[in-house]
């Protein structure tokens, strides 16, 4: 197991800090980061996807947390999937605070996630921008006192995410276009990922996601041209730049870039 890296864990914003989860991997990068987010000097932090249950990172996140006398106001999930959320419910209790998300199924309280909702708490607005895409319950959080926005798994701090079998890519461009408006409208100078490490070029990683896009659709197309008749097959071919032991959730974007396609008509 590698150790956390520094230029993600412990990195901060004037509100934000990362605390990153011990579980690393092709698909989690350095591994999970969960965001702690307050006003200097409020008496309370809104932590952001606690990660995994592993219950030292959730003990050192509960400590961070709680320094100072300070306590959790609210747990926010930006989606899912269990790298980012099978923790939260044992944190809840560790912390004495909701769970908040789009999905209801995530929730622990009375208040969910929604497109367009302010989290005013610690100090702190953060903006609710439904992202679906990558999976259908994501959001993004804009923290504009930072000029921050929390990119969960819509983007990551590098290469490019896959579209889950939860997700859907018309969804996700759609997702990217409106983050890349935001970029262009919100001030918005950094990107803060669910993993890997910061982004300072917002509008610019934005593009090159649409383009990458754009061009494995290309790709996919031409597999299918060349006689490739299964998503396996389309890796093969495709994926070739990407680790094998990532190649099964390749797959799950190749399916959803042929729903795309199909979707598209001829």
């Amino acid at each position: 197991m590698t150790g956390p890296s520094p230029g993600i864990d412990g990195f901060r914003t004037p509100r934000a800090t990362c605390l990153l989860a011990p579980n690393p991997s092709p698909m989690t990068l350095d591994g999970t980061n969960t965001w702690l987010i307050a006003e200097p000097g409020s008496a309370s932090v809104v932590v952001v996807d606690p990660g995994p249950r592993e219950e030292r990172h959730l003990d050192r996140v509960h400590a961070e947390a709680v320094a100072g006398d300070r306590r959790v106001a609210a747990i926010l999930l930006t989606h899912g999937h269990p790298d980012h959320s099978a923790g939260a419910a044992r944190f809840a209790e560790l912390a004495g605070a909701p769970v908040r998300a789009a999905d209801p199924a995530q929730r622990l309280g009375p208040e969910g996630l929604a497109d367009g909702d302010v989290v005013t708490a610690s100090g702190c607005e953060l903006r609710v921008v439904a992202s679906p895409g990558h999976s259908a319950d994501s959001v993004c959080l804009l923290l504009a006192a930072d000029g921050a926005m929390f990119t969960g798994d819509t983007v990551l701090g590098r290469g490019t995410t896959f579209i889950a079998s939860d997700g859907n890519l018309g969804d996700y461009l759609r997702s990217l276009r409106q983050l890349r408006d935001l970029a262009g409208t919100r001030g918005v100078s950094l990107l803060l990922p669910g993993h890997g490490p910061m982004l300072s070029d917002p509008a610019g990683t934005l593009d090159y996601y649409l383009s990458h896009r754009e061009e494995r659709l290309d790709q996919v197309r031409w597999a299918l041209a060349a006689g490739a008749t299964t998503p396996a097959e389309i890796v093969a071919l495709i994926y070739t730049d990407v680790d094998k032991s990532v190649w099964p959730a390749a797959e799950w974007s190749v399916r959803a870039q042929l729903d795309y396609l199909t979707d598209q008509g001829p």
